[in-house]
C-alpha cells in the first residue's frame, strides 16, 4: 500500500516517496502528474459568445486536455447557468473593496471539461451581451464584474477556491481577466500568467476614482503598472503582470507594436517581444466545420466532391430572396461595424452585381450600415439579399453555398470567417492583415489586397471573378482551400511551449 505521498514544489510533479510491497520497500519512484491550466474567460460558445473569444474558449481548452489538467473559469451570466446543468457550489470568496462576496459553482461541460462558475446574481444575472445590454450599452459596473473574475481567478490560483485543486498556471483572455495577474503581483505570488490577446482595440479603460473600489494599490497607478492616458487599463495590467502575452496570428503580434496598430500600447508591447515575452498563435477552427458530415447543410460534399456545394447555393438564394443563378455567389458573414471593412463591402457591390454575381449577407452591428445593406438589397432585388442578425445554420450554409467571402476587414487580429469559408469551399477576398495574412495563400487558397481601400478591392474582386470563369482554375483553388491545416493541434502544441517558457520564467 502506499505510505505517503509527496508533493514538491509548485509546478512540480508529485513523487511517490515509498511503497511497502510484500517483500519489502520499494525504491523511489516519481509518478508525473499533468500540470493544472486555469483558463480564464468571459464568454465561451457552448453557452455564451459573443466573437471570436468564445469558440476559442471552447476549441483550445478541448485541444489542451490531452496534455494538462485544464479547467474553465466564468461569470455565472443567466445563459449560462440555465444551460450548463448541475452546478455545486464549492465555495464563497469574500468581498474585498468594493467587489462583491460570490459563490464558486464547479459543473461540467457535455464533454467533461470541468467550469468554475462565479455564483453572483447582481453581477451576472442579466440579460444582454456578456458586456452590453440589449440596447448595445456597455453595463455601468463592468469594472466591478470583470474585478470580480480577476480576483476570482487569483484566488483559485492561490488555492482559495477548490480546495481539491488549484492552478499551476493562469490562461487569461482580452481586458475581462487581465487584472487577475496585477492581483497576484501585489500579493507577492509568482504564479506564472499567460495573456492572450484576441483583440487589442477592446482594453477595457475605467477612471482613476474606481482604484480604491478595485483594491487596485495607488503606486500601481504609473506607467510601470495600470495607467494608460489618465485612465485606469485593465488591458494594460494584464499586460504588464502577465508573465509572457500572447496573440492570435503571428502578423497581429508584429502589427501591435507599431502605432497605426498598437491603439496606445505599442510601446510597451514593443518591450515584450524585445524582452521574448510577445508570441503570436494562430487560432484553428474545430472539428464541426466538415463540410461531409455538418447537419446544417442540405447537401454534404468534400474536397475531391465538391458537386453538394450548388444544392446549398441554391438554398442560400432561396432563403435570401436572390434569383435563380449560375453566376457567382458572394457572401458577408460578419459583425457590421467598421473594422470589418463592411463600407467598402456595400462600396464594391455595383461592380459584382455588374458582372452578374449576387451577394448574400448576414450579420448586425452598426446601426448606419444595417441600414445601408438594406437599401443595398432594395435597390438590387434579387441580386442582394440581407438578414440583420445571426443564424448558425444560415451562416454555415452561407459558407458552404458561396463561391467567395469578402472580408476586408481594416485590421483582424486572426479571424475564423475565413478558415470556415475554406474549409467549406469558398474563397475569402480579404486585406492583408493580421490573420488573414497568416492563412490565406493569394491566387492559391483565397485573394489579398495590400491595403484598405475600395480600388484595391475591387482589383481583388475582378482576379476573383477570373478564377469563377476559369473552372479548372476554380476546381484547384477550392481543394487547396479545403485541405489547408485548419485544426487546434499545431496550435496547442505552440501554447504548450509557452506555458513552459512562462513556468520557467517564474521559477527562475
Amino acid at each position: 500500500m502506499l505510505e505517503s505521498i509527496k508533493l514538491e514544489a509548485r509546478g512540480a510533479f508529485p513523487t511517490v516517496a515509498h511503497a511497502e510491497l510484500q517483500g519489502g520497500v520499494q525504491p523511489s519512484i516519481s509518478v508525473k502528474r499533468r500540470q493544472s491550466i486555469l483558463f480564464v474567460t468571459s464568454e465561451i460558445a457552448d453557452y455564451i459568445k459573443a466573437g471570436g473569444l468564445g469558440e476559442v474558449s471552447a476549441a483550445l481548452p478541448r485541444a489542451l486536455r490531452h496534455h494538462y489538467d485544464v479547467r474553465i473559469l466564468i461569470p455565472g451570466y443567466r445563459q449560462v447557468l440555465s444551460q450548463i446543468g448541475p452546478v455545486e457550489e464549492i465555495a464563497r470568496l469574500p468581498a474585498s473593496y468594493g467587489i462583491p462576496a460570490c459563490g464558486l459553482g464547479r459543473g461540467t461541460t457535455q464533454d467533461g471539461l470541468t467550469v468554475y462558475v462565479l455564483l453572483c446574481p447582481e453581477l451576472y444575472d442579466r440579460d444582454g451581451s456578456p458586456y452590453v445590454d440589449s440596447f448595445g450599452v456597455d453595463w455601468s459596473d463592468n469594472d466591478i464584474r470583470f474585478a470580480r473574475l480577476g480576483l476570482a481567478a487569483a484566488d483559485i490560483a492561490c488555492g482559495n477556491g477548490d480546495h481539491l485543486w488549484r492552478a499551476d498556471l493562469l490562461h487569461l483572455n482580452d481586458w475581462p481577466s487581465g487584472l487577475a495577474s496585477a492581483y497576484l503581483a501585489w500579493r507577492g505570488q509568482h504564479i506564472p500568467t499567460i495573456l492572450t490577446i484576441h483583440n487589442l482595440a477592446y482594453q477595457g479603460n475605467f477612471d482613476r476614482s474606481r482604484l480604491s473600489h478595485l483594491g487596485i494599490p495607488d503606486a500601481a497607478f504609473q506607467i510601470n503598472g495600470v495607467e494608460f492616458y489618465g485612465k485606469l487599463s485593465f488591458l494594460k495590467a494584464g499586460i504588464y503582470y502577465s508573465s509572457h502575452i500572447t496573440t492570435v496570428s503571428s502578423t497581429y503580434a508584429q502589427e501591435i507594436t507599431r502605432p497605426e496598430f498598437g491603439c496606445g500600447l505599442d510601446g510597451l508591447l514593443r518591450t515584450c517581444a524585445e524582452q521574448g515575452r510577445l508570441d503570436g498563435i494562430i487560432n484553428g477552427i474545430d472539428e464541426s466545420w466538415d463540410p461531409s458530415k455538418d447537419p446544417y447543410l442540405v447537401s454534404p460534399f468534400s474536397a475531391e466532391n465538391c458537386r453538394g456545394k450548388r444544392a446549398n447555393a441554391n438554398n442560400v438564394r432561396e432563403n435570401f430572396g436572390l434569383a435563380l443563378s449560375s453566376g457567382p455567389l458572394f457572401a458577408v458573414v460578419s459583425r457590421l461595424v467598421h473594422q470589418k471593412g463592411v463600407d467598402l463591402a456595400i462600396s464594391a457591390a455595383e461592380t459584382i452585381v455588374s458582372q452578374g454575381g449576387q451577394i448574400a449577407v448576414i450579420g448586425q452591428g452598426e446601426p448606419r450600415f444595417e441600414a445601408e445593406l438594406q437599401a443595398l438589397a432594395g435597390r438590387h432585388p434579387g441580386s442582394v439579399g440581407v438578414k440583420i442578425g445571426y443564424d448558425e445554420g444560415d451562416a454555415r450554409r452561407m459558407y458552404a453555398g458561396s463561391d467567395f467571402l469578402l472580408m476586408p476587414s481594416r485590421f483582424e487580429p486572426c479571424g475564423l470567417s475565413q478558415m470556415y469559408a475554406q474549409r467549406f469551399g469558398s474563397l475569402p477576398i480579404a486585406h492583408k492583415t493580421g490573420g488573414l495574412a497568416d492563412t490565406i495563400e493569394d491566387g492559391v487558397n483565397g485573394f489579398l489586397f495590400g491595403e484598405p481601400s475600395l480600388n484595391r478591392f475591387k482589383d481583388a474582386i475582378k482576379r476573383g471573378l477570373e478564377a469563377f470563369r476559369s473552372r479548372p482554375r476554380l476546381t484547384a483553388m477550392r481543394k487547396a482551400a479545403m485541405q489547408r491545416p485548419h485544426g487546434w493541434d499545431r496550435s496547442a502544441s505552440r501554447y504548450q511551449e509557452v506555458y513552459e517558457r512562462a513556468r520557467q520564467t517564474a521559477l527562475a
